[in-house]
C-alpha cells in the first residue's frame, strides 16, 4: 500500500455529483449556444459558416476566380478551423449554395447541390464551389484590421471572430438553430428593403416597428409564395422578435377547353420538399379526404409546376385550394424567433429595429477600425516618402555612405536625422529604383496621402460624417443587390386571407332545392323541390307527418332530441323521395327512450331558445349545436324524469310560453341566460303539468299564434306580461286548442 502511494501521489479531490453535473452541463450549454446554434447579430453567421467563407477566401475562391473541389474546401475547414465531421461541414457548405434555401446564396456551386424535391447533393469530391458577390461583401475589409481574430483550436492559425459584414446578412438570409433551452428561427428578407430601413434608422434612431414596416413589409422567401398574415400581427412580431408568418403556395387557374380547367401551382412555401408534398396529397386522396381533387401530377422542370385536376368542372377552384391549404403544406407557418448573440456574446431576442441597429453599430466599428488601419499605413508611407525625398536630394552622399561606411544605417540616421523606418526603407531600395526617384513624384504622392489623411482624421472626429459614410456604403449595397437586380427582386407577395365559408365535402353536391320530410315514427327523406302540397306525401300505415322543412341539398339538417342532444345530417346525403325514406335512427346514435323534438336547417350565427317539460330553458348559439359525429352533441342537460320539448329561433326581444295548464306568460328575452351547455333557468312555474310550447317574437311587431290570425301587440297582452318564472294567466279567448303556437317552428314548407 505504501509503494502504491509513492507511485501515485496525485491527491483525490471529492466533488458532489450535483456540482459536477451542473458544471459540465453548463459548459456544454454555453458551447452549444455560442459556437453552434445561434447566429451573431452582426454578420448573421454561425461559426461553421464563418469558417467556411474565411477558408474559401484564403483559398482565393473569389467570385471572379475559378472553382475548387468542395472536398478541398472542407478539408481546409476541418483541418485548420473547425475540427468536426466532414459531412456536417459539407452539409453546411451545400446549404449556403442552395438558391431555394438561401435568399442570397453565399456559395456559388458547380455540380449537383440538391433540389427542392429534397434530393441530396452529390459527394464533395464531385462538386466545386467559390464565393458569391454577397459573400465577398461580408468579407470585404477583413485584411484591414476591421475585426478581431482569435487562435484556432490548435493554436497554429488565426480566424475571425466576426466578419465585417457590408451586407445585412442576418435578416436577408435568415437563420435557424436549436440550442440548449433556446432556439432561433429568422425568415429571410429582401436586402433592398432592409437597406431602406437601415437608412431610415440612421436618420431616426430607435424607430419603432410600425414605422419600419413601411420599408420592410414582411419576409421575402427564395421560393416565393404569398404571405397572408395581417399587418397588425406582422408589426407585433417585428416589435417583439417573436411571431410567425402564414405562407401560401402561388397558383393559377389554367383552362383546358370544353369548360374544364386545371390548377397549376407555380411556387410552394419555403423549405417544403416538393416530393413529400405530392406524397402527402396522394395519401389524402387515397384516404378520401380530398373529395374535390381527382389527380395530382408533377410537371416541374427548372421551375415548379404542380398540376391539380378537380373532380368536376363545377368545383370552385378557390374552395378546392382552401381545402388543400388546410390539409397540406401548400400553406405553412414560418416562425419568427429572433434569438441571436448580441455583440457575439449575449443570447437575446431582438426586434427588427434592435437587430438592424446592432448591425449599424457594427458597421460603424468596422468603419472606424478600417479608417484607423488606413491612417497607420498612410503615416508609415508618409514617413518613408520623407526619407526618399532626403535620399533624392542627397543621392551621392547616400551612395557614399552605403558603400564605405561600416554601419550605413546608423550613419544615415546620424547624418540626415532619419528615423529607423526611413533608414531601413532607403537601405532596402534596389539600385534600379534609384533612377525612379524624382522629387515631383515623391511630393505628388506625399500631398495626395496628406490630403487623404486629413479626410480620415476629420472622419474619425465626426460622428455625423461616419454615419454619412455608412449611409453611402448602404446605398452602394442596395445598388448592387437591390430590386433592380435579378437576385434582389422581391419574390414573395402579400394578400389578405380569403374568407370562404364552405363545406368542402358538400362542394361536389349540386345545390338544388329539397323538402326534408320527417314522419312521426322517425322516417326521414328529401323530396326534390320545395313542396307546397304535403297532403300527397305517402307514409307507412299508421305513420304521419311530423315536420317538413324547405332546404337546399348543400344544407346541414339539425335534429333536436328529447334527451337534450343535437344531431346533424347532410341534406344531400338523405334518401330520396321515392319510397318512405329511412329510419333516422340508422343515421344517428339516439337512445331508445328519446324522440325527435324539432328539425331545422342550420343557419350559422343564429341563436336558439330551448326548453324542457319542467319549464327550464336557455339560449344557445346555433354554431355550438352542430355535431360532428353520429353520437350527437349534448347541449341541454335533462334529468331522467324530464325531457326537452321545444326549440325555437331566438329572434326578437320577447318570450311567450304556455303550459299544459293553458296559462300564458310573456316576459323579455333578456331575462333568459345564454349558455353553451347546461339545464338553464326557470321560464314558467307550474303547480301541475309542464311546459306546452314556447315562441320568441318582437314586441314592436306583435304576436300571431295561428296562420291567418290577426297580429296582437303587447297592449293586447298587458295582463299576461310578467317576469320570468311566474305562473302566468289563462290564455286569452281564441287561443288554439292544441295549446301550441302554430307559427313558432324554425322552418316551415
Amino acid at each position: 500500500m505504501a509503494d502504491q502511494t509513492i507511485l501515485d501521489p496525485t491527491p483525490i479531490e471529492p466533488v458532489t455529483l450535483k456540482d459536477a453535473l451542473e458544471e459540465r452541463y453548463l459548459a456544454y450549454a454555453l458551447s452549444t449556444i455560442m459556437h453552434r446554434a445561434l447566429p451573431d447579430v452582426r454578420d448573421g453567421l454561425k461559426p461553421v459558416h464563418r469558417r467556411l467563407l474565411y477558408a474559401m477566401r484564403q483559398l482565393r475562391l473569389d467570385p471572379e476566380g475559378g472553382f475548387k473541389k468542395c472536398a478541398r474546401v472542407v478539408g481546409d475547414v476541418i483541418g485548420k478551423y473547425h475540427p468536426h465531421g466532414d459531412q456536417s461541414v459539407y452539409d453546411a457548405l451545400v446549404r449556403l449554395a442552395q438558391d431555394f434555401a438561401q435568399r442570397y446564396p453565399l456559395v456559388d456551386g458547380q455540380g449537383n447541390f440538391g433540389n427542392v424535391d429534397g434530393d441530396n447533393a452529390a459527394a464533395m469530391r464531385y462538386t466545386e464551389a467559390r464565393l458569391t458577390a454577397v459573400a465577398a461583401a461580408l468579407l470585404d475589409g477583413i485584411d484591414e484590421d476591421t475585426v478581431d481574430f482569435r487562435e484556432t483550436y490548435d493554436g497554429e492559425e488565426k480566424e475571425p471572430i466576426v466578419l465585417p459584414a457590408d451586407f445585412p446578412n442576418l435578416l436577408a438570409n435568415g437563420s435557424s438553430g436549436i440550442a440548449v433551452g433556446m432556439a432561433t428561427s429568422i425568415p429571410p428578407h429582401n436586402a433592398d428593403e432592409l437597406c431602406d430601413a437601415a437608412l431610415y434608422l440612421i436618420g431616426n434612431p430607435g424607430a419603432p416597428a410600425h414605422k419600419l414596416i413601411d420599408f420592410v413589409p414582411g419576409p421575402d422567401f427564395p421560393t416565393g409564395g404569398i404571405i397572408v398574415e395581417d399587418r397588425a400581427s406582422i408589426i407585433e412580431a417585428y416589435r417583439t422578435g417573436r411571431g410567425g408568418f402564414r405562407l401560401r403556395a402561388r397558383w393559377e387557374r389554367e383552362e383546358t377547353g370544353r369548360g374544364l380547367y386545371q390548377i397549376v401551382v407555380t411556387e410552394i412555401p419555403y423549405l417544403v420538399q416538393k416530393s413529400r408534398l405530392i406524397e402527402k396529397i396522394a395519401e389524402l386522396m387515397e384516404a378520401k379526404k380530398l373529395p374535390l381533387l381527382a389527380d395530382v401530377r408533377d410537371e416541374s422542370a427548372e421551375d415548379v409546376r404542380l398540376v391539380l385536376e378537380p373532380r368536376a368542372r363545377t368545383v370552385d377552384p378557390h374552395v378546392l385550394m382552401e381545402q388543400l391549404f388546410r390539409l397540406t403544406e401548400l400553406e405553412n407557418r414560418v416562425p419568427l424567433n429572433m434569438n441571436v448573440l448580441s455583440r457575439g456574446q449575449v443570447p437575446v431576442v431582438l426586434g427588427l429595429s434592435e437587430a438592424l441597429t446592432e448591425w449599424l453599430r457594427h458597421r460603424k466599428v468596422v468603419l472606424k477600425r478600417r479608417s484607423e488601419h488606413r491612417l497607420r499605413h498612410i503615416d508609415h508611407r508618409l514617413e518613408v516618402l520623407g526619407g526618399y525625398l532626403i535620399a533624392y536630394l542627397n543621392l551621392d552622399e547616400v551612395i557614399r555612405i552605403i558603400r564605405y561606411e561600416d554601419e550605413p544605417k546608423a550613419e544615415l540616421i546620424r547624418r540626415f536625422s532619419l528615423s529607423d523606418v526611413q533608414a531601413e526603407a532607403i537601405l532596402n531600395m534596389r539600385l534600379r529604383a534609384l533612377r525612379r526617384l524624382e522629387e515631383i513624384e515623391i511630393r505628388t504622392e506625399n500631398d495626395k496621402l496628406a490630403g487623404e489623411k486629413a479626410d480620415i482624421v476629420a472622419l474619425l472626429a465626426s460622428d455625423a460624417k461616419q454615419w454619412d459614410r455608412i449611409a453611402a456604403q448602404i446605398r452602394e449595397t442596395k445598388l448592387r443587390f437591390g430590386k433592380a437586380t435579378e437576385v434582389g427582386r422581391r419574390r414573395s407577395t402579400f394578400a389578405d386571407m380569403p374568407v370562404i365559408d364552405a363545406d368542402f365535402e358538400q362542394s361536389l353536391i349540386e345545390k338544388e332545392p329539397v323538402t326534408v320530410v320527417l314522419s312521426d315514427k322517425g322516417w326521414i327523406r328529401a323530396l326534390k323541390g320545395h313542396q307546397d302540397d304535403l297532403d300527397k306525401v305517402q307514409f307507412k300505415t299508421g305513420d304521419k307527418l311530423m315536420r317538413a322543412i324547405r332546404a337546399q341539398s348543400t344544407d346541414k339538417i339539425v335534429l333536436f332530441a328529447s334527451n337534450g342532444k343535437f344531431f346533424t345530417l347532410d341534406a344531400g346525403a338523405l334518401p330520396g323521395g321515392r319510397g318512405h325514406g329511412e329510419p333516422v335512427r340508422l343515421m344517428i346514435d339516439m337512445e331508445e327512450d328519446s324522440e325527435i323534438v324539432e328539425l331545422f336547417v342550420h343557419r350559422p350565427g343564429r341563436k336558439l331558445l330551448m326548453a324542457a317539460k319542467s319549464g327550464n330553458g336557455f339560449v344557445v348559439s346555433e354554431d355550438e349545436v352542430v355535431a360532428q359525429t353520429r353520437k350527437g352533441r349534448q347541449i341541454m342537460m335533462v334529468p331522467p324524469q324530464d325531457k326537452a320539448v321545444a326549440c325555437v329561433a331566438a329572434i326578437g326581444d320577447s318570450v311567450a310560453v304556455v303550459g299544459d295548464n293553458r296559462k300564458l306568460l310573456i316576459f323579455p328575452l333578456a331575462e333568459v341566460n345564454e349558455l353553451n351547455r347546461g339545464r338553464g333557468v326557470r321560464l314558467q312555474r307550474y303547480a301541475d303539468g309542464g311546459l306546452g310550447d314556447i315562441t320568441v317574437f318582437t314586441a314592436s311587431v306583435g304576436l300571431q299564434w295561428a296562420e291567418g290570425a290577426r297580429m296582437r301587440t303587447l297592449t293586447d297582452f298587458a295582463e299576461w306580461q310578467g317576469l320570468r318564472a311566474q305562473a302566468g294567466r289563462l290564455v286569452p279567448k281564441g287561443f288554439p286548442r292544441s295549446n301550441r303556437f302554430a307559427v313558432s317552428r324554425l322552418e316551415t314548407p
